[in-house]
């Protein structure tokens, strides 16, 4: 560094200054300082800086990574958004039902070993927010999840110390308000007769959106009943259907004239299930999905479906860690609720949706 210096013609602080990305540096300096750099094959030590500034300028990320995949857009979002601040991001992913609680206490502390500036955990499931939240650290954590679950988010709270608590911070996508533009459109379009797939209820996104629909539905006027799924699976979705449709057939009872399910896969084993029985989408029933999973665009018909911003959830969740770091001003959410940061979620409107069917 003192080499550099000399060859630039500064302080050493100032060579410091622009490895640092400071912005007290003029423009003209920091490029005289990055040439010595790059004419001496300078190469700052990461131990060394760790030592001097007490930051490794590396944040730990904990996912839930078996049925997880829709946010790992989110995962490679935040990776970019901590590049461009000069951060390191080191992932591990865990299953998502079935960590322990020592197992994810294990995880931190190998990160800390690794003297990780901050944490933010992807707890797609109780079991994972229950662990994120009993871990004692000392770090900075951001939680990204569902505002709703069997563990409520006072509760959540309720685990961590009181310290624990002032340096942590919750984000996720708004669900609820998701569902509101469902049934809202749903509405416009006639429906009175909905039926529900409800995902497993483990998983928070599953419990949101459930809670989401009934008071979104109940305030639209739309009578709901709910098929309680305990997987997200096409396979399992495809089962019930079949079985509520013939049930339907026995009984003589109306079918609904809108299905609407916690995710897509949901909506393709619905729709498969419509199509033996020969009810066609929409014309006999519509469906809506959640989730704007790849391909379901090219569905016959296409999809109706909610897109969650995961790339702004990914955004949000690394703003915050630069906010708890004391390198960022306040981010900016279009909702809140429950102490969490909600991200908008797109809803997408294609032509499984259609009107009520005329009698």
């Amino acid at each position: 560094m003192f080499e550099v210096a000399k060859m630039a013609g500064v302080s050493h602080q100032t060579v410091s200054r622009v490895i640092n990305h400071s912005s007290d540096v003029s423009e003209t300096t920091r490029t005289r300082v990055q040439q010595a750099i790059d004419v001496l094959g300078y190469r700052p030590s990461n131990s060394a800086r760790t030592l001097a500034s007490q930051r490794s300028r590396t944040i730990g990320l904990i996912a839930g990574g078996r049925d997880f995949l829709g946010p790992l857009s989110a995962i490679s979002t935040v990776q970019e958004t901590a590049r461009r601040h000069g951060l390191f991001l080191a992932v591990s992913m865990v299953h998502e039902a079935l960590c322990t609680q020592q197992e994810f206490e294990n995880l931190c502390r190998t990160f800390e070993e690794q003297n990780v500036d901050a944490f933010i955990f992807l707890t797609p499931t109780d079991v994972m927010l229950s662990a994120a939240c009993r871990t004692r650290l000392s770090e900075p954590r951001v939680l990204v999840t569902s505002t709703h679950g069997n563990l409520s988010m006072s509760r959540a709270g309720g685990l961590m110390d009181p310290e624990g608590r002032k340096r942590t911070a919750i984000v996720g996508v708004d669900q609820w308000g998701a569902m509101r533009e469902v049934a809202g459109l749903v509405a416009r379009l006639g429906h009175r007769s909905a039926l529900y797939f409800s995902g497993p209820l483990q998983w928070r996104d599953a419990a949101t959106r459930l809670l989401g629909w009934r008071k979104a539905s109940a305030a639209q006027l739309i009578e709901s009943r709910e098929i309680q799924c305990d997987s997200w699976d096409s396979s399992e979705a495809y089962a019930r259907m079949n079985h509520e449709l013939e049930s339907i057939g026995s009984s003589g009872a109306r079918k609904p004239t809108v299905v609407v399910t916690a995710n897509d896969a949901q909506a393709i084993g619905v729709v498969r299930a419509l199509h033996e029985h020969g009810i066609r989408v929409p014309q006999d029933i519509s469906l809506v999905g959640f989730d704007d999973m790849a391909g379901v665009s090219d569905l016959w018909p296409p999809l109706t479906t909610v897109r969650p911003d995961f790339d702004d959830l990914g955004t949000a969740a690394m703003r915050e860690v630069l906010r708890l770091l004391g390198a960022g001003g306040e981010t900016a959410f279009v909702a809140s609720a429950h102490g969490a940061g909600l991200i908008h979620a797109e809803l997408i409107q294609r032509h499984s949706l259609g009107p009520v069917p005329r009698v």
